[in-house]
Protein backbone atom coordinates (compact mmCIF):
# COMPACT_ATOMS: atom_id res chain seq x y z
CA UNK A 1 0.00 0.00 0.00
CA UNK A 2 1.57 3.60 -0.83
CA UNK A 3 0.70 7.17 0.47
CA UNK A 4 1.90 10.40 -0.08
CA UNK A 5 0.93 11.19 3.77
CA UNK A 6 0.03 8.80 6.72
CA UNK A 7 -1.55 9.79 9.73
CA UNK A 8 -1.97 8.08 12.88
CA UNK A 9 -4.80 9.37 14.47
CA UNK A 10 -8.34 10.51 13.92
CA UNK A 11 -9.74 13.09 16.72
CA UNK A 12 -9.25 16.31 18.05
CA UNK A 13 -9.65 16.77 22.14
CA UNK A 14 -7.54 17.51 25.11
CA UNK A 15 -6.75 14.48 26.63
CA UNK A 16 -6.62 11.35 26.66
CA UNK A 17 -4.86 9.48 23.54
CA UNK A 18 -6.40 12.10 21.23
CA UNK A 19 -5.13 14.17 17.94
CA UNK A 20 -6.40 15.89 14.85
CA UNK A 21 -5.85 13.57 11.53
CA UNK A 22 -9.13 15.03 10.12
CA UNK A 23 -8.42 18.36 10.29
CA UNK A 24 -5.24 17.15 8.42
CA UNK A 25 -6.59 15.10 6.16
CA UNK A 26 -9.19 18.10 4.66
CA UNK A 27 -6.52 20.63 4.68
CA UNK A 28 -4.30 17.83 2.92
CA UNK A 29 -6.56 17.74 0.41
CA UNK A 30 -6.11 21.11 -0.99
CA UNK A 31 -2.46 20.08 -1.17
CA UNK A 32 -3.22 16.86 -2.99
CA UNK A 33 -1.56 14.23 -1.18
CA UNK A 34 -3.14 10.94 -0.19
CA UNK A 35 -4.01 10.68 3.16
CA UNK A 36 -4.39 7.16 5.12
CA UNK A 37 -5.38 7.30 8.69
CA UNK A 38 -4.73 4.42 11.49
CA UNK A 39 -6.04 3.92 14.78
CA UNK A 40 -7.18 1.22 17.06
CA UNK A 41 -11.06 2.50 17.03
CA UNK A 42 -14.00 1.45 14.63
CA UNK A 43 -15.17 4.90 13.63
CA UNK A 44 -13.29 8.86 14.08
CA UNK A 45 -13.85 10.48 17.24
CA UNK A 46 -9.97 9.31 19.22
CA UNK A 47 -10.49 9.83 23.16
CA UNK A 48 -14.44 9.80 23.07
CA UNK A 49 -14.03 6.36 21.75
CA UNK A 50 -12.42 4.96 24.62
CA UNK A 51 -13.47 7.62 27.34
CA UNK A 52 -17.38 6.40 27.28
CA UNK A 53 -16.91 5.99 31.03
CA UNK A 54 -20.33 6.94 32.67
CA UNK A 55 -20.08 10.83 33.15
CA UNK A 56 -17.94 11.51 30.21
CA UNK A 57 -17.53 14.99 28.93
CA UNK A 58 -15.53 17.48 27.29
CA UNK A 59 -14.11 20.66 29.61
CA UNK A 60 -13.96 23.48 27.22
CA UNK A 61 -17.51 24.47 26.04
CA UNK A 62 -18.61 24.55 22.61
CA UNK A 63 -18.12 26.31 19.78
CA UNK A 64 -15.00 26.38 20.97
CA UNK A 65 -14.31 22.52 21.57
CA UNK A 66 -15.03 22.15 17.22
CA UNK A 67 -13.44 22.10 13.79
CA UNK A 68 -13.83 25.98 12.48
CA UNK A 69 -14.84 24.01 9.45
CA UNK A 70 -18.16 26.03 7.79
CA UNK A 71 -19.86 23.55 5.91
CA UNK A 72 -19.03 21.12 9.88
CA UNK A 73 -20.41 23.51 12.18
CA UNK A 74 -23.14 25.55 9.69
CA UNK A 75 -24.83 22.57 10.02
CA UNK A 76 -24.45 20.56 13.57
CA UNK A 77 -26.10 21.84 16.67
CA UNK A 78 -25.27 21.07 20.07
CA UNK A 79 -27.38 19.61 23.07
CA UNK A 80 -25.21 21.06 25.98
CA UNK A 81 -22.45 23.69 26.43
CA UNK A 82 -20.18 21.14 27.38
CA UNK A 83 -21.19 17.91 25.91
CA UNK A 84 -21.41 14.66 26.84
CA UNK A 85 -18.50 11.79 25.28
CA UNK A 86 -21.93 9.85 23.42
CA UNK A 87 -22.81 13.60 22.07
CA UNK A 88 -19.07 13.96 20.59
CA UNK A 89 -19.07 10.45 19.02
CA UNK A 90 -22.59 11.71 17.36
CA UNK A 91 -20.38 14.86 16.12
CA UNK A 92 -17.77 13.04 14.82
CA UNK A 93 -20.14 10.73 12.38
CA UNK A 94 -20.96 14.25 11.47
CA UNK A 95 -17.74 14.97 10.20
CA UNK A 96 -17.39 12.27 8.57
CA UNK A 97 -20.67 12.23 6.84
CA UNK A 98 -19.67 15.78 6.12
CA UNK A 99 -16.55 15.55 4.93
CA UNK A 100 -16.44 12.20 3.62
CA UNK A 101 -12.78 11.20 5.57
CA UNK A 102 -13.89 7.18 5.93
CA UNK A 103 -12.67 6.73 2.85
CA UNK A 104 -9.30 7.03 3.58
CA UNK A 105 -9.30 5.60 7.42
CA UNK A 106 -8.28 1.96 8.18
CA UNK A 107 -10.06 1.26 11.06
CA UNK A 108 -9.34 -0.87 14.19
CA UNK A 109 -6.01 -1.19 13.43
CA UNK A 110 -3.00 -0.98 15.32
CA UNK A 111 0.39 1.01 14.40
CA UNK A 112 3.07 -1.20 16.07
CA UNK A 113 6.16 0.18 14.06
CA UNK A 114 7.57 3.00 11.58
CA UNK A 115 11.07 2.81 10.07
CA UNK A 116 12.21 5.52 7.70
CA UNK A 117 13.90 4.28 4.63
CA UNK A 118 16.87 7.08 3.61
CA UNK A 119 17.85 5.48 0.75
CA UNK A 120 13.81 6.40 -0.86
CA UNK A 121 13.05 9.31 1.50
CA UNK A 122 10.05 7.38 2.93
CA UNK A 123 8.73 5.79 5.64
CA UNK A 124 7.67 2.22 6.01
CA UNK A 125 4.71 1.55 8.26
CA UNK A 126 3.53 -1.79 9.95
CA UNK A 127 0.59 -2.85 11.64
CA UNK A 128 -1.00 -5.50 14.02
CA UNK A 129 -2.82 -7.21 11.18
CA UNK A 130 0.42 -7.77 9.07
CA UNK A 131 0.16 -5.01 6.84
CA UNK A 132 2.32 -2.53 5.07
CA UNK A 133 2.31 0.73 4.26
CA UNK A 134 5.01 3.09 2.51
CA UNK A 135 4.32 7.12 2.82
CA UNK A 136 6.70 9.68 2.05
CA UNK A 137 5.53 11.68 5.12
CA UNK A 138 4.40 10.21 8.35
CA UNK A 139 2.35 12.14 11.38
CA UNK A 140 1.48 9.97 14.51
CA UNK A 141 -0.48 12.37 15.55
CA UNK A 142 -1.83 10.09 18.70
CA UNK A 143 -2.34 12.85 21.31
CA UNK A 144 -1.33 13.73 24.18
CA UNK A 145 -2.30 10.74 26.60
CA UNK A 146 -2.78 7.25 24.39
CA UNK A 147 -0.40 5.22 27.08
CA UNK A 148 -2.49 4.55 30.42
CA UNK A 149 -0.81 4.58 33.76
CA UNK A 150 -1.60 1.30 35.92
CA UNK A 151 -0.97 1.35 39.68
CA UNK A 152 2.00 -0.22 40.61
CA UNK A 153 0.02 -2.78 43.22
CA UNK A 154 0.79 -6.19 44.76
CA UNK A 155 -1.98 -8.25 43.81
CA UNK A 156 -3.63 -6.44 41.41
CA UNK A 157 -3.83 -9.63 39.03
CA UNK A 158 -5.57 -11.64 41.96
CA UNK A 159 -9.05 -9.08 41.90
CA UNK A 160 -11.70 -11.49 40.54
CA UNK A 161 -14.24 -8.27 40.35
CA UNK A 162 -14.62 -6.71 37.44
CA UNK A 163 -12.19 -3.90 36.43
CA UNK A 164 -11.79 -1.75 34.38
CA UNK A 165 -8.99 1.84 33.25
CA UNK A 166 -11.33 4.06 32.70
CA UNK A 167 -10.09 4.62 29.23
CA UNK A 168 -11.29 1.09 28.25
CA UNK A 169 -14.49 1.38 29.68
CA UNK A 170 -16.89 -0.71 27.20
CA UNK A 171 -19.04 0.57 24.91
CA UNK A 172 -22.00 -1.66 26.17
CA UNK A 173 -21.61 0.08 29.76
CA UNK A 174 -20.92 -1.58 33.11
CA UNK A 175 -24.23 -1.99 35.48
CA UNK A 176 -23.01 -0.69 38.71
CA UNK A 177 -26.44 -0.48 40.32
CA UNK A 178 -26.22 -1.72 43.87
CA UNK A 179 -22.37 -2.63 43.70
CA UNK A 180 -19.70 -2.08 45.75
CA UNK A 181 -17.58 0.37 43.48
CA UNK A 182 -13.84 1.39 43.96
CA UNK A 183 -12.92 4.17 41.79
CA UNK A 184 -8.81 5.08 42.19
CA UNK A 185 -7.47 8.47 41.32
CA UNK A 186 -9.11 12.27 41.03
CA UNK A 187 -7.94 13.39 38.36
CA UNK A 188 -11.19 14.94 35.76
CA UNK A 189 -12.16 11.32 35.10
CA UNK A 190 -12.22 10.33 38.69
CA UNK A 191 -14.51 13.71 39.91
CA UNK A 192 -16.58 12.64 36.44
CA UNK A 193 -16.97 9.19 37.56
CA UNK A 194 -17.83 9.72 41.24
CA UNK A 195 -20.80 11.91 40.66
CA UNK A 196 -22.19 10.31 37.93
CA UNK A 197 -22.22 6.33 39.70
CA UNK A 198 -22.36 7.47 43.65
CA UNK A 199 -25.90 7.65 43.68
CA UNK A 200 -26.18 4.45 41.96
CA UNK A 201 -24.13 2.23 43.45
CA UNK A 202 -24.56 0.26 47.34
CA UNK A 203 -21.33 1.76 48.27
CA UNK A 204 -18.46 3.58 46.60
CA UNK A 205 -15.04 3.81 47.70
CA UNK A 206 -13.07 6.86 46.05
CA UNK A 207 -9.15 6.24 46.92
CA UNK A 208 -7.70 9.50 46.36
CA UNK A 209 -3.97 10.62 46.56
CA UNK A 210 -3.74 14.65 45.51
CA UNK A 211 -7.40 16.12 45.66
CA UNK A 212 -8.85 17.89 42.95
CA UNK A 213 -8.95 21.70 42.86
CA UNK A 214 -12.08 21.50 41.14
CA UNK A 215 -14.63 23.91 39.46
CA UNK A 216 -18.11 24.59 38.69
CA UNK A 217 -19.21 23.27 35.73
CA UNK A 218 -22.36 25.37 35.24
CA UNK A 219 -23.88 23.49 32.77
CA UNK A 220 -26.21 25.12 30.16
CA UNK A 221 -29.13 23.33 27.68
CA UNK A 222 -28.60 24.78 24.15
CA UNK A 223 -31.32 24.68 21.98
CA UNK A 224 -31.21 25.49 18.09
CA UNK A 225 -32.54 28.89 18.58
CA UNK A 226 -30.02 29.59 20.45
CA UNK A 227 -27.12 28.53 18.30
CA UNK A 228 -29.03 29.65 15.37
CA UNK A 229 -28.56 33.28 16.70
CA UNK A 230 -24.78 32.52 17.81
CA UNK A 231 -23.51 31.18 14.53
CA UNK A 232 -22.89 34.27 12.74
CA UNK A 233 -20.63 35.06 15.39
CA UNK A 234 -18.59 31.75 15.15
CA UNK A 235 -15.99 32.91 12.73
CA UNK A 236 -14.90 35.77 14.97
CA UNK A 237 -14.75 33.38 17.81
CA UNK A 238 -12.75 31.07 16.06
CA UNK A 239 -10.78 33.73 15.47
CA UNK A 240 -10.39 34.74 19.11
CA UNK A 241 -9.64 31.54 20.42
CA UNK A 242 -6.34 32.31 18.16
CA UNK A 243 -5.40 35.64 19.83
CA UNK A 244 -6.07 33.71 23.43
CA UNK A 245 -3.36 32.86 25.36
CA UNK A 246 -5.05 28.66 26.37
CA UNK A 247 -6.93 29.24 22.55
CA UNK A 248 -10.63 29.90 24.31
CA UNK A 249 -12.74 32.87 24.12
CA UNK A 250 -11.42 34.27 26.97
CA UNK A 251 -7.80 35.04 28.08
CA UNK A 252 -6.28 36.20 31.90
CA UNK A 253 -7.31 39.86 32.91
CA UNK A 254 -4.01 42.25 32.60
CA UNK A 255 -4.29 43.00 36.37
CA UNK A 256 -2.18 41.50 39.43
CA UNK A 257 -4.19 39.99 42.56
CA UNK A 258 -3.17 42.47 44.89
CA UNK A 259 -3.64 45.43 42.30
CA UNK A 260 -7.21 44.90 43.80
CA UNK A 261 -8.24 46.00 47.24
CA UNK A 262 -9.35 42.75 49.70
CA UNK A 263 -12.86 43.68 49.03
CA UNK A 264 -11.87 44.05 44.98
CA UNK A 265 -10.69 41.19 44.59
CA UNK A 266 -13.29 38.94 46.10
CA UNK A 267 -16.24 40.37 44.25
CA UNK A 268 -13.67 39.56 41.17
CA UNK A 269 -12.74 36.26 42.37
CA UNK A 270 -16.63 35.49 42.80
CA UNK A 271 -17.68 36.86 39.47
CA UNK A 272 -14.96 34.13 38.02
CA UNK A 273 -16.57 31.54 40.16
CA UNK A 274 -20.44 32.30 39.34
CA UNK A 275 -19.52 31.96 35.67
CA UNK A 276 -18.18 28.88 35.86
CA UNK A 277 -15.50 26.37 33.70
CA UNK A 278 -12.18 27.73 33.49
CA UNK A 279 -12.79 31.22 33.87
CA UNK A 280 -11.61 31.55 37.65
CA UNK A 281 -8.42 29.33 36.77
CA UNK A 282 -7.34 30.91 33.00
CA UNK A 283 -9.26 33.90 32.76
CA UNK A 284 -8.44 35.69 35.69
CA UNK A 285 -5.27 37.29 37.62
CA UNK A 286 -2.68 37.34 35.03
CA UNK A 287 -0.19 36.05 37.99
CA UNK A 288 -2.00 33.29 39.18
CA UNK A 289 0.85 31.01 38.49
CA UNK A 290 3.32 32.85 38.58
CA UNK A 291 3.40 34.43 41.83
CA UNK A 292 3.09 32.22 45.06
CA UNK A 293 1.79 34.59 47.05
CA UNK A 294 -0.97 35.49 44.34
CA UNK A 295 -1.74 32.13 44.02
CA UNK A 296 -2.26 31.05 47.82
CA UNK A 297 -5.29 33.89 47.51
CA UNK A 298 -7.18 32.41 44.83
CA UNK A 299 -6.59 28.94 46.75
CA UNK A 300 -8.56 30.33 49.81
CA UNK A 301 -10.63 31.08 48.23
CA UNK A 302 -11.66 28.07 46.63
CA UNK A 303 -10.96 26.28 49.62
CA UNK A 304 -13.78 28.36 51.32
CA UNK A 305 -16.25 27.79 48.78
CA UNK A 306 -15.80 24.03 48.64
CA UNK A 307 -15.14 23.58 52.05
CA UNK A 308 -18.61 25.36 52.58
CA UNK A 309 -20.45 22.53 50.42
CA UNK A 310 -19.28 19.23 52.71
CA UNK A 311 -20.28 18.64 56.01
CA UNK A 312 -18.68 15.75 56.82
CA UNK A 313 -15.52 17.47 58.62
CA UNK A 314 -13.18 14.12 57.63
CA UNK A 315 -13.76 14.76 53.89
CA UNK A 316 -14.06 18.21 54.26
CA UNK A 317 -10.18 17.94 55.31
CA UNK A 318 -9.28 15.36 52.40
CA UNK A 319 -11.04 16.63 49.66
CA UNK A 320 -10.09 20.33 50.42
CA UNK A 321 -7.42 21.01 52.45
CA UNK A 322 -6.87 24.46 54.20
CA UNK A 323 -3.31 23.86 52.98
CA UNK A 324 -2.89 23.86 49.68
CA UNK A 325 -1.57 20.40 48.08
CA UNK A 326 0.07 21.89 45.14
CA UNK A 327 0.38 25.68 43.98
CA UNK A 328 -3.58 26.19 42.41
CA UNK A 329 -3.63 25.69 38.58
CA UNK A 330 -0.69 23.56 38.51
CA UNK A 331 -2.76 20.69 37.60
CA UNK A 332 -5.47 20.52 35.89
CA UNK A 333 -9.06 21.52 37.38
CA UNK A 334 -11.84 19.39 36.88
CA UNK A 335 -15.27 20.66 36.33
CA UNK A 336 -17.58 19.50 38.49
CA UNK A 337 -21.71 19.26 38.64
CA UNK A 338 -22.35 18.00 42.11
CA UNK A 339 -18.49 15.83 43.03
CA UNK A 340 -18.81 17.03 46.55
CA UNK A 341 -22.12 16.98 47.36
CA UNK A 342 -22.03 13.45 46.55
CA UNK A 343 -18.61 13.13 48.05
CA UNK A 344 -20.77 13.76 50.86
CA UNK A 345 -23.26 11.16 50.98
CA UNK A 346 -22.96 8.08 53.17
CA UNK A 347 -22.87 5.22 50.99
CA UNK A 348 -19.22 6.94 49.73
CA UNK A 349 -15.98 6.85 51.43
CA UNK A 350 -13.02 8.61 50.74
CA UNK A 351 -9.56 7.00 51.53
CA UNK A 352 -6.69 9.02 51.49
CA UNK A 353 -3.72 7.28 50.47
CA UNK A 354 -1.18 9.50 51.28
CA UNK A 355 -1.71 8.36 55.53
CA UNK A 356 -3.08 5.01 54.74
CA UNK A 357 -1.35 3.79 51.49
CA UNK A 358 -2.95 0.53 49.57
CA UNK A 359 -0.42 -2.43 50.55
CA UNK A 360 -2.76 -5.11 48.70
CA UNK A 361 -4.96 -6.27 46.42
CA UNK A 362 -6.80 -9.65 47.41
CA UNK A 363 -9.72 -11.44 45.44
CA UNK A 364 -12.39 -9.71 46.50
CA UNK A 365 -11.10 -5.54 47.45
CA UNK A 366 -8.03 -3.61 48.83
CA UNK A 367 -6.24 -3.72 51.89
CA UNK A 368 -4.74 0.17 53.21
CA UNK A 369 -1.91 0.36 55.26
CA UNK A 370 -4.22 0.57 58.39
CA UNK A 371 -5.53 -3.29 57.68
CA UNK A 372 -8.88 -2.16 56.47
CA UNK A 373 -10.09 -4.52 53.65
CA UNK A 374 -12.19 -2.55 51.60
CA UNK A 375 -15.25 -4.66 50.01
CA UNK A 376 -15.00 -4.36 46.71
CA UNK A 377 -17.30 -6.12 43.10
CA UNK A 378 -16.12 -3.35 40.53
CA UNK A 379 -12.82 -1.88 40.52
CA UNK A 380 -12.23 1.40 38.11
CA UNK A 381 -8.79 2.89 37.65
CA UNK A 382 -9.32 6.48 36.92
CA UNK A 383 -5.25 6.28 36.93
CA UNK A 384 -4.16 8.31 34.23
CA UNK A 385 -1.53 8.44 31.28
CA UNK A 386 2.10 8.63 30.57
CA UNK A 387 1.45 12.01 29.08
CA UNK A 388 2.34 13.35 26.40
CA UNK A 389 5.11 11.44 25.15
CA UNK A 390 4.45 8.24 26.12
CA UNK A 391 2.20 7.53 23.28
CA UNK A 392 4.70 8.14 21.23
CA UNK A 393 7.56 6.11 22.51
CA UNK A 394 5.21 3.42 22.88
CA UNK A 395 5.21 2.66 18.78
CA UNK A 396 8.57 1.09 17.52
CA UNK A 397 9.88 4.71 15.56
CA UNK A 398 13.45 4.06 14.15
CA UNK A 399 15.54 6.42 11.79
CA UNK A 400 17.85 5.29 9.06
CA UNK A 401 20.12 4.25 11.48
CA UNK A 402 17.95 2.16 13.24
CA UNK A 403 17.79 4.26 16.49
CA UNK A 404 14.02 4.27 18.12
CA UNK A 405 12.26 7.38 19.24
CA UNK A 406 11.97 5.90 22.46
CA UNK A 407 15.63 5.77 23.07
CA UNK A 408 16.73 8.66 21.51
CA UNK A 409 13.65 10.75 24.31
CA UNK A 410 15.23 8.37 27.21
CA UNK A 411 16.65 11.76 28.95
CA UNK A 412 14.45 14.12 28.03
CA UNK A 413 12.22 15.58 24.54
CA UNK A 414 14.30 17.27 21.91
CA UNK A 415 11.45 18.78 19.15
CA UNK A 416 11.75 22.31 17.32
CA UNK A 417 8.32 24.28 18.15
CA UNK A 418 6.76 20.66 18.87
CA UNK A 419 6.55 20.17 15.27
CA UNK A 420 9.92 17.73 14.31
CA UNK A 421 12.68 16.32 16.11
CA UNK A 422 16.07 15.99 14.53
CA UNK A 423 17.30 12.62 12.80
CA UNK A 424 13.49 11.68 11.93
CA UNK A 425 12.90 13.10 8.76
CA UNK A 426 9.42 13.56 7.02
CA UNK A 427 7.96 12.93 10.54
CA UNK A 428 5.49 15.34 12.03
CA UNK A 429 3.82 15.59 15.53
CA UNK A 430 0.25 17.41 16.36
CA UNK A 431 -0.59 17.87 19.93
CA UNK A 432 2.01 16.48 21.19
CA UNK A 433 5.22 17.20 23.03
CA UNK A 434 6.49 20.54 23.37
CA UNK A 435 3.20 21.94 21.80
CA UNK A 436 0.92 24.38 23.23
CA UNK A 437 -1.27 20.75 24.03
CA UNK A 438 -2.10 20.46 27.36
CA UNK A 439 -2.29 24.15 27.66
CA UNK A 440 -4.51 25.31 25.72
CA UNK A 441 -7.96 24.04 23.86
CA UNK A 442 -7.40 21.05 21.30
CA UNK A 443 -9.27 22.00 18.40
CA UNK A 444 -6.51 25.50 18.77
CA UNK A 445 -3.63 23.97 18.82
CA UNK A 446 -4.28 21.37 15.91
CA UNK A 447 -5.24 23.82 13.36
CA UNK A 448 -2.36 25.96 13.85
CA UNK A 449 -0.02 22.90 13.70
CA UNK A 450 -1.95 21.43 11.35
CA UNK A 451 -1.96 24.41 8.78
CA UNK A 452 2.06 24.94 9.25
CA UNK A 453 2.53 21.30 8.08
CA UNK A 454 0.43 21.44 4.96
CA UNK A 455 2.39 24.81 4.71
CA UNK A 456 6.13 23.03 5.37
CA UNK A 457 4.91 20.39 2.59
CA UNK A 458 3.83 22.56 -0.41
CA UNK A 459 6.85 24.81 0.42
CA UNK A 460 8.57 21.36 0.00
CA UNK A 461 6.91 20.55 -3.22
CA UNK A 462 7.83 23.59 -4.68
CA UNK A 463 11.67 23.85 -3.85
CA UNK A 464 11.69 19.99 -5.03
CA UNK A 465 12.54 18.69 -1.89
CA UNK A 466 12.30 14.93 -0.52
CA UNK A 467 12.72 15.74 3.08
CA UNK A 468 12.97 17.81 5.98
CA UNK A 469 14.13 17.97 9.34
CA UNK A 470 14.76 19.75 12.62
CA UNK A 471 18.24 20.88 12.87
CA UNK A 472 20.28 19.57 16.51
CA UNK A 473 20.85 23.44 17.48
CA UNK A 474 16.99 24.79 16.67
CA UNK A 475 15.64 21.82 19.01
CA UNK A 476 18.57 22.59 21.96
CA UNK A 477 18.02 26.42 21.26
CA UNK A 478 13.52 25.52 21.55
CA UNK A 479 14.15 23.31 24.46
CA UNK A 480 16.04 25.41 26.45
CA UNK A 481 13.57 28.63 25.75
CA UNK A 482 10.61 26.29 27.04
CA UNK A 483 11.92 24.92 30.16
CA UNK A 484 13.39 28.58 31.05
CA UNK A 485 9.95 30.41 30.31
CA UNK A 486 8.27 27.09 32.71
CA UNK A 487 10.91 27.76 35.08
CA UNK A 488 9.30 31.46 35.48
CA UNK A 489 5.81 29.93 36.45
CA UNK A 490 4.75 27.93 39.11
CA UNK A 491 3.94 24.69 37.30
CA UNK A 492 6.81 23.02 38.28
CA UNK A 493 5.99 22.77 41.94
CA UNK A 494 3.44 20.22 41.12
CA UNK A 495 4.29 16.46 40.33
CA UNK A 496 1.64 16.79 37.16
CA UNK A 497 1.71 14.88 34.10
CA UNK A 498 2.45 18.54 32.72
CA UNK A 499 6.30 17.88 33.73
CA UNK A 500 6.43 14.67 33.38
CA UNK A 501 6.48 13.77 37.13
CA UNK A 502 3.22 11.80 37.72
CA UNK A 503 5.34 8.98 36.04
CA UNK A 504 7.87 7.17 38.14
CA UNK A 505 11.90 7.42 36.16
CA UNK A 506 10.71 9.52 33.86
CA UNK A 507 12.33 12.82 33.40
CA UNK A 508 11.00 16.07 34.81
CA UNK A 509 10.92 18.89 32.02
CA UNK A 510 8.76 21.09 30.13
CA UNK A 511 6.39 19.17 27.88
CA UNK A 512 4.53 21.79 27.15
CA UNK A 513 4.66 25.24 25.63
CA UNK A 514 4.16 27.41 27.97
CA UNK A 515 3.77 31.27 26.67
CA UNK A 516 0.53 30.93 24.93
CA UNK A 517 -1.15 30.31 21.31
CA UNK A 518 -0.34 34.08 20.15
CA UNK A 519 3.20 33.86 20.82
CA UNK A 520 3.61 30.14 19.44
CA UNK A 521 1.81 31.01 16.18
CA UNK A 522 4.16 33.80 15.91
CA UNK A 523 7.69 31.53 16.57
CA UNK A 524 5.78 29.11 13.59
CA UNK A 525 4.87 32.42 11.31
CA UNK A 526 8.84 33.16 11.84
CA UNK A 527 10.14 30.16 11.22
CA UNK A 528 8.16 29.84 7.63
CA UNK A 529 8.77 33.28 6.81
CA UNK A 530 12.71 32.59 6.55
CA UNK A 531 12.18 29.40 4.70
CA UNK A 532 11.49 27.04 7.36
CA UNK A 533 14.74 28.40 9.95
CA UNK A 534 15.29 25.89 12.50
CA UNK A 535 14.71 22.79 9.52
CA UNK A 536 16.44 21.31 6.98
CA UNK A 537 15.55 20.29 3.73
CA UNK A 538 16.84 18.57 1.29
Amino acid sequence: MRADISTLGSANGYSNGTANGVLLATQAAAAKPLGAGRGRAPELGGVWQWNCYPGARVDTHVPLYEYSIEEVWKTWTWQEKFPTASELQRYFRHVDNVLGLSKDVIYNTKVTRAIFDDSKSTWTISTDKGSKLEANFFIPAVGFAAKRSFPNWAGLDDFKGIVHHSSFWPADGVDLAGKRVAVVGTGSTGVQLVQEIGPQAGALTLFQRTPNLALPLNQVVLTRGMQDESKPDYPAKFLERLQSRFGYDYSHEYINTFDHTPQQRRAFYQSKWDQGGFLFWVGAYQDLLTDLKANREAYDFWAEQIRGEIKDPKKRDILAPSEPPHPFGTKRPALFRNFYEVCDQDNVTIVDTNKTPVTQVVADGIITGDAKKHDIDVLILATGFDAITGGLKAIDIRNDRGETLSDKWSAGTWTNLGLMTADFPNMYFIYGPQGPTAFSNGPTCVEIQGEWIINALTHMREKGARRMAATPQAQEDYRAMINDLTAQTLFPLAKSYYMGANIKGKTKEALNFPAGIPKYRELLDESAAEGYKGFVLA
